[in-house]
């Protein structure tokens, strides 16, 4: 599992991540963030990409690891 500070996270990937965290879905997300909903699954893509990650439940685990949500 790869650890999440060599992995630096711009400021909306965490918002992501801790929404993500606290159950969101994409939709919920979007909401939260004032973006459609394309748009913050195109955040979740690329999150889960930059932690190398299959699944949101994976990244949540990475960032618990490292960060208190």
């Amino acid at each position: 599992m790869p650890r999440a500070e060599a992995l630096p996270l711009t400021p909306r990937q965490r918002q992501v991540i801790t929404l993500i965290a606290r159950g969101a879905a994409d939709k919920q997300i979007a909401e939260s963030l004032g973006i459609t909903t394309a748009t913050a699954q195109k955040h979740v893509t690329n999150l889960l990409r930059r932690l190398n990650v299959p699944n949101r439940a994976a990244a949540v685990a990475v960032m618990a690891a490292t960060y208190p949500l």
